[in-house]
């Protein structure tokens, strides 16, 4: 069995350990059947388009033709709160 050391700040700590708790799972438990979930959701995922696009019903939107900048957005934002 492998070991992973990761670093996480003291508050999302506080958070995995009370929610494990809350489960009545170790740390160690509930960050593994997280991990899992998000891998297993992932596979998933792919294999949705797999089979969409061998149906051919994947729609791909085209890519924007700009991506606004931060300003832009800021601006934008700016304009809609203001009404």
């Amino acid at each position: 069995m492998k070991q992973v050391i990761i670093r996480l700040d003291d508050a999302l700590h506080a958070r995995l350990k009370e929610q494990a708790a809350a489960e009545g799972r170790s740390i160690n438990e509930f960050v593994v059947a997280a991990l899992t979930r998000a891998l297993d959701s992932s596979t998933a995922r792919r294999a949705f388009r797999e089979r969409a696009r061998a149906m051919g019903r994947l729609v791909v939107p085209d890519p924007p033709a700009r991506i606004p900048s931060w300003s832009e957005v800021e601006a934008l934002e700016a304009q809609r709160s203001a009404r």
